[in-house]
């Protein structure tokens, strides 16, 4: 009995002193810009944005409204199921998808439900968004570590098979926000990604600048297509070394004229912007199979631009040119601030229709009395057939 009576006299301190309830509310959650659980308020599908520190999902049974930036911290994972639809905040430079290094991604879309990221305006239009950033620890030239161009993170180390996670059956759209007029993002960015992680059948389309960009890093990419990119369809710098690309597919329509005033099929330096030639460990990918189609109204400087001490090795090369199209050069290895290695060997075949100059190679130039020859081997016959068939874009639902 006594036992009885304390538990009651307990009872009714408990209720007095801390208000003791079953029918209290749970307490309300607040937004802190973290997301550390699939039940956090913070993923939200109306205002997503924040750091991800834990595994999330992103499911396809909703629409999810990207409304700042979303980064994937270090041992966190982000998973975005086949079919889902993510729609950036048009007009936000700091609207945009990071994963950090140490972290990873897995987009893992079909051919039937492919992932689609894209601009939430009703007339969506190039430079809408920021776009899709992988930070890996692979090595870079010049070793150690750098910092991203556009947003401060970290990438780069000595990790060649660093594992960023997957990406398959990808869609980006309207990419390329302008930070200011030197730096702006790009559609898909590959910063010191290693080669453990895959990246294939990806897609992006409509960008303001650069689609894809690789900085060092020994990532390969297969069945990549580029369509109306601005800038430069495939970019590389800063020692670039994926060593079993294939099936890239870049393609500039009749009616995309605003481009930049240096266009680019391919545009590559073995070290970031060719300040630092003597770096070691400078690019030199494989790309096997890639065509580049230029049908604008508007000049292309390069079909095909390799300098500034990057070396390639390219096999199954295709280029053409639409009717009121031009090309600066069909391939130019010069840059005042350093040609393509002569190791680099480029072979394939080029239409000569509508004035494509088949034997346009530009192996030497001269700037202020200083003379650059590379002895890259280049080997172009003339020919009309792609080597990548676009039927492995038929999921995109483009019309070539």
């Amino acid at each position: 009995m006594k036992t009885l009576k304390n538990y009651f006299a307990m009872a009714a301190l408990c209720a007095v002193i801390f208000g003791c309830s079953d029918d209290d509310p749970a307490p309300v959650q607040t937004k802190d810009g973290v997301i550390s659980s699939q039940s956090d308020v913070d993923l939200d599908a109306a205002d997503l944005k924040g750091s991800i520190t834990a595994n999330i999902t992103l499911s396809a049974s909703q629409e999810w409204n990207l409304t700042g930036p979303l980064s994937v911290a270090s041992g966190a994972k982000l998973t975005i199921e086949a079919g889902t639809v993510i729609k950036a905040l048009a007009g936000g430079t700091n609207v945009y998808i990071a994963v950090e290094q140490g972290a990873q991604i897995e987009a893992n879309g079909t051919a039937a439900a492919p992932i689609k990221m894209t601009s939430s305006a009703a007339a969506p239009a190039s430079g809408d968004w920021g776009g899709l950033l992988l930070m890996g620890s692979a090595p870079i030239s010049g070793g150690g570590t750098a910092t991203t161009e556009v947003v401060d993170y970290t990438y780069g180390g000595t990790n060649a098979t660093d594992n960023s996670g997957t990406i398959s059956y990808l869609m980006i759209e309207y990419t390329g926000a302008r930070i200011n007029g030197d730096k702006e993002f790009n559609g898909l960015t590959l910063y010191g990604v290693g080669s453990a992680t895959t990246i294939s059948n990806v897609a992006v389309l409509y960008g303001d600048d650069d689609a894809v960009e690789w900085f060092g890093g020994t990532v390969s990419v297969s069945n990549l297509l580029v369509v109306n990119a601005k800038d430069d369809m495939f970019d590389w710098t800063q020692g670039y070394t994926g060593q079993n690309n294939t099936n890239f597919y870049g393609l500039r329509t009749a009616g995309f004229v605003a481009v930049t005033e240096d266009p680019r099929g391919i545009e590559a330096d073995g070290n970031l912007d060719g300040k630092s030639p003597g770096d070691a460990g400078q690019s030199n990918p494989k790309i096997d199979g890639i065509t580049i189609i230029h049908n604008a109204a508007v000049e292309m400087s390069d079909m095909v631009k390799i300098r500034r001490g990057s070396g390639a090795t390219i096999t199954n090369l295709y280029v053409a040119l639409g009717a009121g199209a031009t090309a600066g050069d069909l391939v130019d290895y010069y840059d005042s601030r350093g040609v393509a290695i002569d190791a680099t060997t480029v072979s394939g075949t080029a239409n000569p229709a509508n004035g494509l100059n088949i034997a346009d190679i530009k192996t030497s130039g001269t700037t202020d009395g200083v003379t650059l020859t590379t002895a890259a081997t280049t080997t172009i016959t003339s020919g009309t057939t792609s080597a990548v068939n676009t039927s492995i874009f038929a999921w995109t639902g483009f019309s070539f």
